[in-house]
């Protein structure tokens, strides 16, 4: 059998209080080309040991006086930093293989040995237990490379933000209800209470403005996009205000989604058109 140099450079503690035994499997182990392997006849400090060495496999034998093997795997569960409990179970009883199963063992070898079956049996966890680790760190490097992009795109954002605020009159952000949740620039104070009543409700009595002074028609077809949460470019926009005076304007948006899809909102930006002349 042709081993992956990965197995076998794997960690491996076997627990077990007899010294012929412990002999036994590491001879086993050795000869298969195992380099990782380590014994200890003390089962209550196998705990401690993988708290420091996080084994890729314990072989623990399960009737030890003092503290069985029962008592250790309770142990490690408890201890562990992961769920994944890499435990294979020696054992001589027919009657624990079911148990120690069901306690979170993965696997058993039942005594005396067959060293065929012994070794088949490990190598096969291991193959396993080193794919587990490897999805594992697959898992974390998506996940900082997922925050690092977040902060990319966060960055981003607040750079995209300044800028407009230089090259616009205004930056905009509306929540799902149309609320206004953000404004950066003077939107506001160069077209007043009209820019929250131009995107709300139309109303009025005239047939082509509405009671701000906003053009219904524009303010239709902004609500129509706005509905439709398509994205828009250089809309064109226009209010008569109490004096007559007329004002124009030009603003850009479009729909914010969250992860899974959820509208959240508007966001944009906007100008002031300055006519010259008539």
């Amino acid at each position: 059998m042709k081993i992956d140099q990965g197995i076998l450079a794997a960690s491996i503690l076997i627990v077990d209080d007899q010294a012929a035994n412990v002999q036994l499997l590491t001879r086993l182990l050795t000869e298969a080309g195992y380099t990782g392997v380590t014994a200890t006849m003390n089962p209550t400090e196998v705990c401690a040991l993988h708290r420091r060495n996080a084994y890729d496999l314990i072989l623990l034998d399960l009737q030890m006086p003092g503290m069985d093997g029962f008592s250790v795997m309770e142990g490690l569960k408890t201890n562990s930093k992961e769920s994944y409990l890499p435990v294979i179970v020696l054992t001589a009883q027919p009657g624990h293989k079911l148990r120690a199963l069901a306690a979170g063992a993965k696997d058993f070898i039942s005594k005396p040995f067959d060293l065929l079956e012994a070794r088949t049996r490990i190598h096969n966890m291991l193959e396993v237990r080193l794919l587990h680790r490897r999805l594992e760190n697959h898992n974390q490097a998506l996940e900082r490379a997922v925050h690092e992009r977040t902060r990319e795109l966060q960055v981003s954002e607040q750079r995209f933000r300044c800028l407009t605020e230089l090259a616009t009159d205004w930056y905009w952000e509306q929540n799902e209800t149309g609320s206004f949740t953000q404004v950066s620039g003077p939107g506001l104070e160069m077209v007043g209470v009209g820019m929250p009543a131009f995107l709300g409700e139309p109303g009025g009595t005239s047939d082509t403005g509405d009671a701000s002074g906003w053009n219904r028609a524009e303010k239709a077809l902004l609500a129509a996009k706005i509905a439709g949460r398509e994205p828009f470019l250089d809309f064109a926009f226009s209010r008569v205000n109490p004096d007559g005076s007329k004002q124009n304007f030009r603003v850009s948006g479009e729909p914010i989604f969250d992860g899974s899809c959820g509208f959240r909102g508007y966001r944009g930006i906007g100008v002031e058109v300055k006519t010259t002349g008539r």
